[in-house]
């Protein structure tokens, strides 16, 4: 859990002297005479060009950028690249400035900044020589719609292939019955960030040559699509409809009349839309503070500080909850008073990519802060918390976080860092991060798994800690909430039952002096679950103000395996 800020200022400033001169009495006419007003012609470098000129500038640009700018520019990044970015490495005027451009690109897309590799580059460019290796087609496969999405998206989850065609029985969304198809593939992918889940990409070969093209119209690798009689649909084959009916009705696909039809017609612009999004970025809600996420832009206000915690929750093998969570001090808020209400708005931002740069997670939104302007003195001391959750598999990925002052628009912060989503696995015993939380309280059965700061069926708001470094701080007048689940508890063969020892220990860390030192069977609350959530409150009233740590121990007595997660806090 950090933090980071980041505040470039510069500031410049220019003196000027007044330079006095005496003239030699024998030149007093000669200047004299050179003072008469004479009719000024325009500087031409200062006058506007003409649009003529200005094309002929643009074409001597264009002309600038060949060799090896041009070939980086139109074929290892044009899958990539952004349009701003685009524009803006175009319109650069020396090679000096174009190599400057060009690993300032790399560093803002590599995952894990502090690394000399750039995963995101080699993955880049390991991507560009699998297409050509495997999709080409009497052109570089970079250039193919397989290695366009390949070099965009990755490797499919899976891809049902059919190389040579040949027969084929048509699925009822597709109108049914038998009929021979060019070859053609189906890619798969389980999740697309700002598309969608379970997105399945058809690309067909209708020249029989190896160039397979991405299609929206799932009939066009129908090869007897314009034989009479052959291929016939469902519909067809009863007499409901003809051939001809396929081509009269208009729209994307050219399925003709069946029994699922009118489905997909409606979902006809679903599928132009999935494949806009295929070919174009994900629309970004602030694009302002964009600008700030993917270049090294300079900012000219204060620093906007603010803190993000991340934890770790198992859901299944293969899939970790990373709840994100974002505190801001009301304080840093700009505020503006109207009718009363005191009302202060913060834009955020976020980007989780992976280590190929990938961005599988974008969350945007606006948080406003509202008290009656009367209790705004008294609200400064507190913060406002944000928070997010991701399903995400174990490994490496980067996280960037921008937010904006509404009311105070250079008021801006940044918040970079690399995560590392672990892996539980199936032989060893684990825990989820341990959770201090201000608030906890059960759900509601249709909240489950849903809803700011669900976490099961427990709503857990979490602390977070200042600059990343600090312990969380609670009152003496608050409880003390804190959630933890342990993994993979050792069952017993024969009572299949656990056998696990909870201990859970609260120290000063001053005095070094034991405050609270309990224990728990899991056979007495879970005996036939490897998996056991511990949810505890602790009223923090009999503590005097002072630093704590709390504790938790497992020790598994079927496993034989011993676990312990420690948090430090506050007491004021």
């Amino acid at each position: 859990m950090t933090t980071s800020r980041h505040l470039v200022l510069g500031t410049a400033f220019l003196s000027l002297a007044m330079l006095g001169a005496s003239v030699p009495p024998a030149r007093a006419q000669e200047d004299v005479k050179q003072t008469t007003p004479t009719e000024e012609k325009p500087d031409p470098l200062k006058r506007q060009p003409t649009d003529k000129e200005k094309f002929a500038q643009q074409k001597a640009l264009r002309q600038e950028l060949k060799g090896v700018y041009k070939k980086w520019l139109d074929e290892d990044v044009r899958w990539i690249i952004t349009d701003q970015e685009m524009q803006a490495f175009k319109h650069l005027s020396n090679d000096e400035e174009r190599d400057q451009f060009i690993e300032q690109f790399w560093l803002r897309r590599n995952p894990n900044p502090d690394s000399p590799d750039n995963e995101y580059r080699d993955e880049h460019y390991r991507r560009i020589a699998y297409a050509n290796e495997h999709f080409a087609a009497g052109k570089p496969g970079w250039k193919t719609d397989r290695g366009h999405i390949y070099i965009s998206f990755g490797k499919p989850d899976s891809i049902d292939s059919h190389p040579s065609g040949g027969n084929y029985e048509r699925p009822m969304e597709e109108g049914g019955g038998s009929t021979s198809t060019f070859p053609f593939e189906v890619w798969h992918y389980r999740y697309l960030e700002g598309i969608g889940d379970n997105i399945d990409i058809e690309f067909v070969d209708t020249c029989m040559c190896g160039d397979y093209h991405m299609t929206i119209d799932r009939s066009e690798k129908d090869a007897l699509k314009y034989v009479p009689g052959a291929g016939s649909t469902l519909y067809e084959q009863m007499g409901q409809s003809s051939k001809t009916d396929r081509f009269s009705g208009g729209g994307l696909e050219q399925l003709g009349t069946g029994p699922m039809s009118s489905m997909n017609q409606s979902k006809q612009f679903d599928r132009l839309n999935q494949y806009a999004k295929l070919m174009a970025a994900p629309e970004i809600k602030f694009k302002d503070l964009e600008a700030y996420m993917v270049t090294s832009k300079i900012l000219t206000g204060p620093p906007f500080l603010f803190d993000v915690r991340t934890d770790y929750v198992k859901v299944t093998n293969d899939t970790v909850l990373v709840p994100i969570t974002l505190q801001i001090r009301n304080k840093d808020i700009t505020f503006q008073n109207k009718d009363g209400v005191a009302t202060g708005t913060v834009n955020i931002l976020g980007h989780i990519s992976n280590l190929n740069h990938r961005v599988l997670y974008t969350f945007e939104e606006p948080v406003m802060v509202q008290v009656p302007s009367e209790l705004l003195g008294r609200m400064q001391n507190n913060a406002s918390v944000y928070w997010k959750s991701f399903p995400m598999r174990p490994g490496l990925y980067k996280v960037d976080i921008v937010i904006k002052d509404v009311n105070n628009p250079d008021h801006i912060g940044r918040w970079q860092r690399s995560i590392n989503v672990p892996k539980y696995d199936d032989d060893r015993l684990a825990v989820s991060s341990l959770i201090l939380a201000d608030q906890m309280e059960r759900v509601p059965s249709k909240d489950i798994g849903a809803g700011n700061f669900v976490i099961g069926n427990t709503r857990i708001r979490p602390r977070v800690s200042a600059g990343g470094v600090q312990p969380v701080t609670f009152h003496r007048n608050q409880n003390l909430n804190f959630w933890m689940q342990v993994y993979n508890l050792g069952i017993d063969e024969k009572s299949k039952q656990n056998g696990a020892k909870i201990e859970y220990q609260l120290t000063n860390t001053v005095t070094n002096q034991m405050i609270l030192n309990t224990e728990e069977l899991t056979s007495k609350t879970s005996p036939n679950s490897d998996q056991v959530t511990l949810e505890r409150s602790l009223p923090l009233s009999s503590l005097e103000p002072g630093k704590y740590q709390l504790t938790i121990k497992v020790d598994d007595g079927v496993s034989k395996q011993q676990i312990a997660e420690s948090a430090p806090f506050v007491v004021d």
